[in-house]
């Protein structure tokens, strides 16, 4: 079973939005953390540069990612916290767990720290920094499924951004989509089944009530 990262294990992705707005901001690219939200979520950070500069009309300024790095990693790690019910959930599911983020590792050091699941996950942490291609490409997850020994068609994802939904399907694995308080029609629209409540993650795979 592989589990993303970001609004699916640890609440980051409100966090994370808001510095990359304002830091957006400070380049001259006026935007909001909602509007981060809607575009960035999921997505690799490659491809968000391109779409980043694409609005720019310019490359983004030597020394950008590294400050916005700086900068999100200290906000995580100040306030990040678990997605409510996630913990609850994940000692309910008796079968191998692993997780596989767009993210760099060193972030999800961090988020999975602060919220207590780091341990949970030892050696079992895959990011997109060890593919050719992030989520929606295939790889990571054709990745994890390798690293922790299972055929792809036996995996389940479980997701919270469309574009991790596309990359499940294009890895042939089932997807549910995890919408929380947001709207879960562009989950269902990338093919997920949805649902909004991460305790009740356990029931949905069958495993007690």
């Amino acid at each position: 079973m592989i589990f993303d990262c970001d609004g699916v294990l640890v609440d980051s992705e409100p966090i994370a939005c808001a510095v990359l707005a304002e830091s957006l901001g400070e380049i001259g690219l006026q935007t909001s953390a909602e509007d981060c939200m809607r575009d960035y979520v999921g997505r690799w950070w490659p491809d968000s540069v391109a779409m980043i500069e694409a609005q720019l009309g310019a490359p983004l300024p030597a020394g950008f990612a590294a400050e916005y790095r700086r900068r999100q990693f200290a906000a995580l790690a100040a306030a990040v916290e678990p997605v409510p019910g996630v913990v609850e959930a994940l000692e309910r599911i008796p079968v191998g767990t692993c997780v596989a983020s767009n993210g760099p590792p060193e972030k999800m050091e961090v988020t999975l720290g602060r919220a207590g699941l780091l341990e949970r996950f030892q050696g079992k942490v895959f990011s997109a920094a060890a593919v050719a291609r992030g989520k929606p490409a295939p790889d990571l997850f054709l990745h994890a499924a390798t690293r922790m020994g299972c055929d792809p068609s036996a995996c389940l994802v479980v997701e919270d951004s469309p574009l991790g939904i596309e990359a499940a399907a294009a890895a042939g694995m089932r997807a549910l989509g995890f919408s929380g308080e947001r709207d879960p029609a562009p989950l269902r629209a990338a093919g997920a089944e949805t649902f909004a409540e991460m305790k009740r993650l356990p029931e949905l795979l069958g495993f007690g009530g």
